[in-house]
């Protein structure tokens, strides 16, 4: 049996996931229903839960509709092929998801239960209607569904917001100036390597204040990604953060990072993406050979 359930959260998302092949009762008490309360944040065995943050319109008519994601182990990444397991519906839409799905931090450290925002985007035609984008993702054995749609009260401040006075950094993955903002994502690449052999990464910053954060990750690729810096902040307000990822299989990967303008964040690390307002994602492909 299928089962639709909808659960608000504590910072005003709503997640409505499908769950296939368990009854109404065993619904009532799984811990994939209890994002919100830490008792299901574990060091593994819990589930991925695929998210629907919300939309904004384009300059040329068209939607942008986005998806995160919420990992419930503090120490388990799970990867998750794309395929039957990882897909988006309609079939047109399907492959922009990711594949790797990184943890959480201990809950132990903080009380602040963090997601991650916005990890892609979906692009729909301006006649789109009220029609969904679905993704399905099973994770741990449990299969989740959570729809994406151009609901009035989904709608997002994007590039930049006046409520609240911040604006996502102009981001460059290369020796251009930085020219890029949003979330719908800068594509780059593919960049080639070996083995064993680091890529360099170049995020050049620009933005009217000092503090962009950016986050390096993988999106998709067939092993794991060794950064050798993954996180880090410029104090300045343009300027280059430098990287490397090294690769131990062949294949290709596409890397993400995310940057944020939020110099409140060495005091509330959550702030900037907890009001879905404004950063800006990256996305570099990288062909790994023997």
């Amino acid at each position: 049996m299928n089962i639709l359930m909808r659960l608000v959260g504590s910072r005003g998302f709503l997640l409505c996931v499908l769950v296939s092949g368990i009854s109404l009762s065993t619904a009532q008490t799984s811990n994939v229903f209890s994002p919100i309360y830490e008792e299901p944040l574990r060091a593994d065995g819990q589930n991925v839960v695929p998210l629907f943050d919300g939309w904004f319109p384009n300059d040329d008519g068209s939607f942008t509709l986005c998806f995160g994601y919420f990992n419930m182990n503090f120490e388990q990444e799970i990867d998750v092929p794309l395929g039957a397991k990882n897909f988006i519906e309609p079939a047109e839409f399907d492959g922009v998801q990711p594949t790797h799905f990184d943890t959480i931090p201990d809950p132990e450290l903080t009380r602040e239960f963090r997601r991650h925002w916005c990890a892609f985007s979906v692009i729909v035609s301006e006649n789109f209607g009220m029609n969904d984008v679905i993704w399905t993702l099973q994770t741990q054995g449990t299969k989740l569904s959570v729809p994406g749609t151009l609901i009035p009260s989904y709608v997002l401040d994007e590039e930049e917001t006046s409520g609240r006075d911040t604006s996502a950094p102009y981001l460059s993955l290369n020796d251009n100036p930085p020219s890029f903002r949003g979330r719908r994502g800068l594509f780059e690449g593919p960049r080639r390597t070996r083995v064993g052999e680091p890529v360099n990464l170049i995020a050049r910053i620009r933005h009217s204040e000092p503090g962009t954060w950016v986050n390096w990750t993988l999106h998709q690729g067939p092993n794991a990604v060794v950064f050798s810096e993954s996180e880090a902040r410029l104090e300045v307000s343009e300027g280059v953060i430098e990287s490397t990822a090294t690769f131990s299989q062949p294949g290709s990967y596409l890397l993400r990072i995310q940057a944020i303008n939020d110099t409140e964040r060495r005091r509330e690390p959550t702030y900037g993406f907890e009001f879905h307002c404004c950063w800006t994602n990256g996305f570099l492909r990288v062909d790994v050979s023997e």
